[in-house]
């Protein structure tokens, strides 16, 4: 826990120090009205007393009040203030921490996991934080000064308080035992109702589409149930701590007046006056020395699952990306767009079979160099490796004649124009999606968006939305489909002006005629752009000026469409399953 607390700046740092200062000027003003009460207490038993002297300690005694009340609200206004600060802060280093990690450290946490945590889990730590310094801070002050004022008092008043406070104490002791393991499982199990949720709304045509609903009904009913579980246990855990405080403070109070009498009936005439002077004070004392051990049991509660919080958000601040940053912003003088694989191995980590052995080949600038194998041969993983989404395990890729590993990652991704297998679209409008991101800090025109539209093929369609170019478009694109979301990808990448463009099997939602018409309008109006292309179907890599055949990780045809025909089984095979022996003719 102790170590998100160096994250606090300076600024903050200070307003908890001002607000210390606010803490013990408020216990001293709650520790000096018993003061008072004792005194009055003694004037309206002395025959005699002025009025006014009765009224003075009562105005003395409301001014104390007062005054705690107004650092109360101050405390609590400064430590809203850290805590929010704190929180805030969290929240934007995580963000930049998951922006920086590659997949491998993405899929090591979950999607899931990581939004738990820079939500819920932060939550926690705010809460802590702003209970903390209001409570943490001051209930050992007070109980300290508190015990101060009652020593001497009466050692049999002070037994008692003792065996109270040592209920406390039992009672959590009981709690750190058999509650806190439990927070750690309701972190996790939070976890798990993010990740049923998010796949039931993220699938949910196919769920109602296979009438699934039952189905995923059980699976949240089955995670829901037992979060439900682990909270009622907490839960009532805790609420049976309620009535035993209040117990213990009642009985408490119940034993030192029961034992006051005894002294008051057994104390000399002159003196009885003193015992109950003593007894009222040592009664307000000691509910104040209780009292602050019941608001550190309610920080010790909040502290098991802040400390879980604390641990799954250090986890991810102290994950150190596998992808480190190079330094270099351009190629080899004189070359640009040139894409290299030298004996480029690749396994995913922790993984025992390679997914890529040895794959080697050239991609000179404004060639389309493209990929094809059956499922699982390793094609989205290949181009993956070129914007350095892992690194390979063994081997170069080299880009503009310059290890990927020594570029700088901003300068790494502005020579690439990135088209994923699944379309990605953000909520906003399609001018904002096309021209989505920057390319070095410049930004684009609307004449810049629409050719890029147009090159994708785009216009036809997006001139027909209400509002065209700033038509809305849903969170995933789910008010387009899936053909017009791959073309605003597209657009996305075409607008980016880049050296290299990748499409992973982006062309898969496209009708032969558009994709067609697209690839050639593409190669006419990005000449000397380099193009690399996977896809499934042979119609779209065809006239590539090289085409990589891979099974099972490795190359095992390199060539022209007709030489591939010819000199590998693999590509025959794929193109006889997809064409006739008349159109491979043509």
């Amino acid at each position: 826990m102790q170590k998100l607390f160096r994250y606090i700046k300076p600024k903050e740092w200070g307003l908890a120090f001002v607000s210390l200062c606010f803490i013990v000027a408020q216990v001293w003003m709650d520790l000096k009205s018993p003061g008072y009460m004792s005194e009055i207490t003694t004037l309206v038993q002395t025959p005699g007393s002025a009025m006014s002297d009765i009224w003075l300690a009562g105005g003395k005694m409301l001014l104390c009040t007062l005054g705690s009340l107004a650092a109360a609200i101050t405390v609590g206004f400064f430590a809203a203030r850290i805590a929010a600060t704190l929180a805030k802060d969290l929240r934007s280093l995580l963000f930049d921490k998951v922006e920086a990690f590659s997949m491998e450290e993405i899929n090591r946490f979950s999607t899931d996991s990581l939004i738990t945590r820079s939500t819920n889990d932060i939550t926690q730590i705010q809460m802590l934080v702003t209970m903390g310094l209001q409570l943490a801070i001051k209930a050992p002050i007070t109980a300290a000064w508190a015990i101060t004022k009652i020593a001497g008092k009466g050692f049999e008043w002070t037994a008692v308080t003792g065996v109270a406070v040592l209920a406390v104490i039992a009672i959590f002791a009981f709690l750190m035992v058999f509650v806190m393991p439990k927070f750690k499982r309701i972190q996790i199990m939070t976890d798990d109702v993010n990740r049923v949720t998010r796949e039931n709304l993220t699938g949910l045509r196919v769920v109602r589409a296979y009438n699934a609903e039952a189905y995923q009904e059980r699976k949240f009913e089955r995670v829901n149930e037992e979060l439900t579980g682990l909270h009622m246990f907490v839960s009532r855990t805790l609420a049976v701590m309620s009535p035993m405080m209040s117990s213990i403070m009642g009985g408490l109070s119940l034993a030192i007046y029961w034992i006051g009498a005894y002294l008051i009936h057994n104390a000399a005439a002159p003196a009885k006056l003193t015992v109950f002077s003593d007894m009222v004070v040592f009664s307000s004392y000691a509910v104040q020395v209780i009292m602050s051990f019941m608001m550190l049991v309610i920080i010790f509660m909040m502290l098991p699952r802040a400390s879980v919080s604390a641990k799954r958000i250090n986890e991810v601040i102290q994950t150190e990306p596998t992808i480190i940053n190079g330094h270099k912003t351009e190629g080899a003088h004189g070359v640009r767009g040139e894409v290299t694989f030298e004996h480029v191995s690749f396994k995913y980590p922790d993984a025992a079979e390679y997914i890529l052995e040895d794959i080697s080949f050239t991609a000179r600038q404004g060639e389309t160099i493209a990929f094809i194998g059956s499922t699982g041969s390793g094609k989205s993983t290949l181009i993956n490796l070129v914007p350095r989404f892992f690194d390979a395990t063994e081997g170069e890729i080299l880009i503009d004649g310059v290890s990927v590993r020594e570029y700088d990652q901003e300068a790494l991704y502005n020579k690439i124009g990135y088209v994923p297998q699944k379309a990605v679209l953000f909520r906003g409008t399609v001018a904002s999606n096309v021209a989505y991101g920057d390319n070095g800090g410049d930004g684009y025109t609307d004449e810049e968006v629409r050719r890029a539209v147009a090159i994708a093929q785009g216009a036809e369609f997006v001139e027909k939305m209400a509002g065209t170019y700033g038509a809305d478009i849903s969170q995933g694109g789910t008010n387009v489909s899936g053909g017009q979301k791959q073309r605003i990808a597209i657009a996305r990448a075409v607008c980016r002006k880049p050296e290299i463009y990748i499409f992973d099997d982006s062309f898969s939602a496209l009708d032969y005629e558009t994709d067609r018409i697209l690839r050639k309008t593409l190669k006419n109006e990005t000449k000397g752009v380099t193009c690399m292309i996977v896809a499934q179907r042979i119609g779209t890599i065809m006239d590539a000026d090289q085409i990589v055949v891979l099974d099972e990780g490795r190359i095992v045809g390199l060539g022209k469409h007709r030489e591939l025909l010819k000199s590998c089984d693999v590509y025959r095979q794929i193109a006889m399953s997809q064409l006739s022996e008349e159109e491979l003719a043509e």
